[in-house]
């Protein structure tokens, strides 16, 4: 039997198990897989090391090494977002709502596990964690396939929440990682329906079409993040660097990062703005009015306005007003994130109302959206789809519904 066959079926075979404990039970696990990172950073950062030596013999691009690096910074922080979702309440068991039938019949929907949960992901090791930790909560296992440039890390990692589980009333068997990285074993994995319950991609858009075109194991899709930021006639100034200078280059190699930024023709400030960026070391691709008036703006190609960047790189570009940055996001934003800087209300309520994102913001950051500035603890990932979940997918997304009827005798009359 290969890997992915004999860890599936202990998979299905622990799921009712792990069904059956407490939230007592599963916080108390969380809080064990918390102390056990804590313990063993200096083995995890080890491991991690192997990988990120991997990727220089590999020359990968800079925005991949950050994604795969592990500090202690990123390690506490992991460890912080364990502790919130130990925090949340469990949604498992939960009335969603309620109602009696003319015939006597009571009917209530409750929220209950999924079953068994197919993460597929790339680089980011910290994925490994969340998305184990939000399935534990929730009464769901999960079989983990991490990508080989993070091998070293994923091992040593799903290593240490079994040893953690072992002190606990669940399974170790709840958590697998599929060690066989190869495409082969992930199209089977695609379609290991009876198996698993659902696929969740996570990464770059590649990975993503795949993972949607070769699955017959049911998708719940996240979405790579072309985000937009829109600076209306009326934005401040000050408030529309910080929030730019935030979005782009706190961390340019993720998915909330901002990506192109559209200037209302009307702002007073748009040559004070791009020195600004250009003096913060990001590299500008504007149209044609900005690369005309910037020389160290180059021209933006088509590939520019379509693509993430996920580096010290901003597309730019002048509209009309409200109506034509709606019109550039249709036709170029992933229904990711979207904002707008502005203080004038009509075009905030146009713009919040118009454009089709998971997440809107008005005078933010996109950098928010994420499942622990949500206050979900962490998240399983950013659904940009609009059917089961939307946004950031933290622990009521890993769930499903379950309908419990009761009668006194009822019989349905022909």
């Amino acid at each position: 039997m290969s890997e992915l066959m004999e860890k599936a079926r202990i998979l299905n075979q622990t799921t009712k198990s792990l069904q059956k404990q407490s939230a007592a039970a599963k916080n108390d696990a969380l809080l064990l897989i918390a102390d056990e990172l804590r313990r063993n950073q200096d083995y995890i950062l080890q491991e991690n090391s192997l990988d990120i030596e991997g990727g220089k013999l590999a020359n990968w691009s800079p925005s991949l090494f950050d994604r795969l690096l592990l500090t202690q910074e990123r390690i506490q922080q992991i460890i912080e977002g364990l502790i919130q979702l130990v925090e949340l309440n469990d949604p498992i068991g939960e009335t969603i709502e309620s109602w009696n039938r003319p015939n006597g019949l009571s009917i209530q929907s409750i929220r209950v596990p999924l079953g068994v949960v197919g993460m597929v992901y790339e680089a980011r090791p910290n994925v490994t964690v969340d998305a184990a930790a939000l399935c534990l909560k929730t009464g769901n296992c999960v079989l983990l396939r991490g990508s080989s440039s993070a091998i070293h890390t994923n091992r040593a990692l799903v290593h240490i929440m079994k040893q953690a589980l072992s002190k606990s009333k669940i399974s170790p068997h709840a958590i697998e990682l599929l060690e066989d990285t190869s495409h082969e074993t992930a199209e089977e994995l695609f379609r290991l329906n009876g198996y698993l319950d659902v696929l969740i991609p996570r990464g770059g858009a590649s990975l993503i079409q795949n993972v949607i075109q070769k699955a017959t194991v049911p998708v719940l899709e996240t979405g790579v993040g072309n985000c937009h930021m829109f600076i209306d006639e009326t934005a401040s100034f000050h408030m529309a660097c910080d929030i730019v200078l935030n979005a782009k280059m706190q961390r340019p190699s993720v998915c909330n990062s901002v990506e192109t930024v559209l200037i209302h023709q009307n702002w007073p400030h748009t040559r004070p703005f791009i020195e600004f960026l250009h003096q913060h070391h990001i590299e500008i691709r504007g149209d044609e009015v900005l690369s005309s008036m910037f020389p160290y703006v180059k021209t933006a190609t088509e590939w520019d306005w379509e693509n993430e960047f996920l580096a010290p790189i901003l597309a730019a570009k002048i509209v009309d007003d409200t109506n034509h940055a709606v019109f550039h996001i249709d036709q170029y934003g992933t229904m990711h994130s979207e904002a707008i800087i502005s203080e004038t209300q009509e075009h905030v309520d146009q713009f919040l109302q118009e454009v089709d994102a998971a997440v809107v913001y008005h005078n933010a950051s996109t950098r928010f959206t994420d499942g622990e500035q949500f206050g979900f603890g962490a998240e399983i990932g950013i659904s940009t789809q609009k059917l089961h979940a939307r946004g950031p997918m933290g622990l009521k997304a890993l769930t499903t519904t379950k309908s419990i009827v009761k009668g006194t005798g009822q019989i349905r009359e022909s």
